[in-house]
């Protein structure tokens, strides 16, 4: 006879995928990256360059972020890696769009109540990220 905990364990990865929370060996967690608008995506930050900018949005990612994606934006229990390529590679306006918009579907909250400047300070910080470190292969 299978033990309860035997069944929770298999079983876990399913329910948590239904819900659609966040689990780390997805391949499309990044998908909504490349689902945002041109128009949208072709924004360009107006705080680019600003090294306050910067710093504020360091201060909002412990307050709003750092929860889902990690201290480090190396990606938590609920969020992937903010380092990661897709990331990194995606336009301030695309950014800049999931931030106001959210992924509801994936458990990332809509942050458009968030004034539009401090948006952009979040954007400037994630562009600021180095990359995720590649392990070994």
């Amino acid at each position: 006879m299978i033990s309860a905990a035997v069944v929770l364990a298999l079983c876990a990865p399913l329910l948590s995928a239904q819900k659609g929370s966040y689990t780390p060996d997805r391949k499309d967690v990044y998908a909504p990256l490349g689902q945002v608008p041109k128009k949208a995506a072709a924004r360009r930050n107006p705080l680019e360059g600003d090294p306050d900018a910067v710093a504020g949005g360091a201060n909002l990612f412990d307050q709003h972020c750092a929860e889902c994606h990690g201290e480090l934006a190396e990606g938590g229990r609920k969020g992937p890696s903010l380092r990661a390529d897709p990331v990194q590679q995606a336009t301030p306006g695309t950014l800049f769009w999931i931030l106001t918009n959210g992924v509801v579907r994936r458990g990332m909250p809509v942050w458009s109540k968030l004034p539009e400047p401090q948006r952009w300070q979040l954007v400037s910080y994630l562009k600021s990220l180095r990359p995720a470190e590649k392990g070994p292969q």
